[in-house]
């Protein structure tokens, strides 16, 4: 991560993704100070244990009164609230303001926060807890290019970043990569579940699943082919894997997973307020 040197950081809010963060972070060995605030002491009493470096307290306020940057860490639903008691003190600080809420706009986050802020928008998802992630970001017009890339970096230290210029975009986001992890733990799921009426035991079926999941994503990953073509490799005419693809096309795949990321994208929007309607070619 490249940064200046003394650039303070404070989470607001200790849940999972800030102490993902915040791991990423010290792993990448940022040069940045580090504040965290909750007002759970068990939540703050984590952060001490793993990170001492880390400054805690369950004083918003104080917490942000030398802070460059304040990443917004908590629950959608008390969103309003936390930032119109931040008001005053970001007013005064004018510091970057990063969101990892989901749903949350950046209207309503300027507004809360008295406006005129730089705010990015970040749509992370689950695999961040183990530095694997997929982020989705968009910026306002008063972020500058110096503070693009500090909220790029300090994203990076959980996984991989994306940037849209386009904020209603991240209602898709949010339907691919946000939802996605569920989509993928679901299939393995019906497949650990397919497996053991084979008559493996729970633990040879979950182990074939997860290791195949993992492999196919890394090959994915680490190839330059589509997935369509990835499956073609694998899918000798006559074989096992072609009956397997012929019953799952037969049943509609493709269509279903359409509808349900429609679904997951519109729920976003209502979950915004945003009159945006989504809609597909």
């Amino acid at each position: 991560m490249t940064t200046e040197n003394n650039t303070h950081i404070t989470f607001i809010g200790a849940g999972n993704m800030a102490r993902s963060l915040i791991a990423g972070l010290v792993d990448d060995n940022a040069a940045v100070t580090m504040a965290v605030t909750d007002p759970s002491e068990e939540q703050l009493d984590i952060i001490r244990g793993k990170w001492p470096s880390c400054a805690t307290s369950t004083d918003n306020v104080q917490a942000i009164s030398q802070a460059d940057i304040v990443v917004l860490a908590v629950k959608p639903q008390i969103m309003q609230q936390v930032c119109e008691a931040l008001a005053p003190a970001v007013q005064t600080r004018k510091p970057l303001i990063i969101s990892i809420a989901a749903g949350v706009s950046e209207d309503n986050l300027n507004r809360w926060l008295g406006g005129l802020l730089p705010i990015v928008r970040c749509m992370p998802n689950t695999p961040a807890l183990v530095q694997s992630g997929m982020t989705g970001l968009y910026a306002n017009s008063r972020v500058s290019e110096q503070q693009r890339s500090l909220a790029e970096s300090i994203m990076r230290a959980v996984g991989m970043v994306l940037w849209f210029g386009d904020e209603d975009k991240l209602h898709a986001v949010t339907a691919i990569s946000g939802s996605g992890p569920a989509y993928f733990f679901l299939v393995m799921e019906a497949m650990q579940l397919s497996a053991e009426g084979f008559g493996l035991s729970e633990e040879e079926a979950r182990l074939l699943v997860l290791q195949t999941a993992f492999g196919a994503a890394k090959l994915a990953l680490e190839s330059t082919d589509s997935a369509a073509e990835l499956r073609h490799k694998v899918t000798s005419k006559g074989g096992t894997t072609e009956a397997a693809i012929a019953q799952l096309q037969g049943a509609g795949l493709e269509a279903t997973f359409d509808t349900a990321l429609k679904a997951a994208a519109q729920r976003s929007v209502m979950l915004s307020g945003s009159k945006t309607a989504i809609e597909k070619s």
